[in-house]
């Protein structure tokens, strides 16, 4: 047989395309020609392949070899399909049966001694074929993380030639079944460690119970980072699905996640817009792809750059962002709860008066006017975070720590699945007039909040849906009044 055709997999965002390998030998002279739309990375494969074969025992065929990687039009990038080009190779060489790939897909950069390392979106890939529903062979460095998936099955190999044993059904490969990650409920950090701060604990605790974004203002030193680092500590826990998700993203970016807690991202202030929402010439994830479903925490808030944090606007109501480029257009999902520290001023200290602020209402003013009036209409809860006095730090009451609070946060979260199975911060308009209904004189009071405080349409609605959270956490079935006033009060604007 002078033909061959190997499935493989590529990556276009967060999706893993079937490529197909195909492989034809004819007369000629010696040569290897690759098609396709093939990348760097993917048309020097021909010099591993050629020596990987080689060492692994085989011939490299004396022949003039085309392979094309289809769909043409799709750019294939990095050095995951140097696994299915080699056996492509060898079965169209006549080394390797002919029907030996049938329903098996294939990923895995090949070493010049055969040896197979481990790639990048194995868990992505690992998705789209057991949806194929195909059997997957990769690097056994990748095997762990593909085996997640339930109901999938998954071979681990570690050189060219333990493949060719196991397609020739000489020395099969060890399958790795799926393996529920083992999933920590402990947190590096807990709410007993704030003392004192009752008011910005409350906001925090309904912001983790709605999934609602967050802004905290006070001086240095008062606990906005501190409170801030809590919050992945009472979430509601992912679900299977969503964890996938989120390994999925790591996958694709080859970082480093716990599996079953929620992403938290702290990104430095000098972080660029390309940082923060991802790109390059290959789209890759940026900060608020890797918070999906989990925090995005951005510290000194009026320290970074304006143009970087407008890029915010659209994928806080979206919940995804789309990198376009002149080739492509992909698509990240963006589904991360802000939350936000600032000082009041330049100095810090123009917080209630404080003498020790020598900044000029001009300097303060600009200061503050570093943030958007539409970016901060975005944020949920607006909280003044005051300092400590020293009998408070001294307290030696116990506070109530982590577990307390999200025993009550997993209670709220539940009736809001059970009622519209999501968070209310995803609540559209036309929700909000089926589960925020306001009595007579909750709406008297929302319409004077709305005058006197001049709110948009858009922060009227998200007014309704921290309502609708206090009241979830109050186990109550419709808004009150005084659930809707408290969150009327956590809506004052930054001066």
């Amino acid at each position: 047989m002078s033909f061959a055709k190997i499935y493989s997999r590529g990556l276009l965002g967060l999706h893993a395309p079937l490529i197909e390998v195909e492989v034809h030998l004819s007369q000629g002279l010696p040569s290897l020609t690759i098609v396709g739309l093939a990348e760097a990375a993917v048309r020097e494969s021909k010099d591993r392949v050629r020596s990987a074969i080689i060492n692994s025992g085989f011939q490299f065929p004396t022949k003039r070899l085309t392979i094309n990687l289809a769909p043409a039009d799709l750019p294939k990038d990095g050095s995951r399909l140097d696994l299915a080009i080699a056996l492509g190779i060898l079965i169209a060489s006549g080394q390797l049966p002919e029907n030996a790939a049938e329903q098996l897909e294939f990923i895995g950069e090949l070493a010049l001694d055969g040896y197979l390392r481990p790639t990048t979106g194995t868990l992505s890939i690992a998705i789209a074929c057991q949806q194929a529903k195909h059997q997957l062979i990769l690097p056994e460095q990748n095997a762990q993380e593909a085996s997640q998936l339930p109901n999938f099955e998954v071979f681990a190999a570690t050189h060219l030639k333990d493949v060719c044993d196991h397609l020739n059904q000489i020395a099969p490969l060890l399958q790795f079944n799926a393996v529920k990650p083992a999933s920590s409920s402990s947190y590096q950090f807990d709410l007993a460690d704030v003392k004192g701060q009752l008011r910005p604990r409350r906001a925090l605790e309904i912001a983790a119970a709605g999934g609602h974004s967050l802004l905290f203002r006070g001086p240095p030193g008062t606990g906005k980072t501190l409170l801030a680092s809590r919050l992945s500590s009472i979430l509601p826990p992912l679900n299977l699905q969503e964890n996938l998700e989120v390994a999925s993203i790591y996958s694709i970016a080859s970082a480093k996640h716990e599996f079953g807690h929620r992403p938290f991202r702290a990104p430095h202030h000098t972080a660029s817009a390309i940082a923060l929402v991802g790109g390059g010439s290959n789209p890759k994830p940026g900060e608020i792809t890797l918070a999906h479903l989990g925090v995005l925490f951005l510290d000194e808030l009026p320290e970074f750059d304006r143009k970087v944090l407008e890029v915010l606007r659209q994928p806080l109501e979206s919940r995804e962002i789309i990198i376009s480029r002149a080739s492509r257009q992909i698509t990240f999902p963006a589904n991360f709860q802000l939350i936000a520290a600032m000082n009041p001023c330049p100095c810090g200290y123009a917080f209630n008066q404080d003498a020790r602020c020598q900044c000029s209402p001009d300097a303060i003013k600009r200061y503050q006017n570093r943030i958007s009036g539409p970016l901060l209409d975005r944020i949920d809860l607006h909280i003044d975070v005051p300092p400590l006095q020293a009998s408070e730090l001294q307290d030696k009451q116990p506070t109530e720590t982590s577990a307390q609070v999200r025993e009550r946060v997993l209670k709220a979260y539940q009736q809001q699945i059970e009622r519209q199975n999501f968070a209310n911060m995803a609540l559209s308009p036309k929700q909000l007039e089926q589960h925020a209904v306001l009595d007579s004189t909750a709406q008297n009071m929302m319409n004077m909040a709305q005058q006197r405080l001049n709110l948009s349409a858009r922060a009227y609605h998200r007014v309704l849906r921290v309502a609708r959270t206090i009241a979830d956490l109050a186990l109550e079935e419709r808004i009150q009044t005084q659930h809707l006033s408290e969150a009327l009060s956590y809506r004052g604007q930054v001066p």
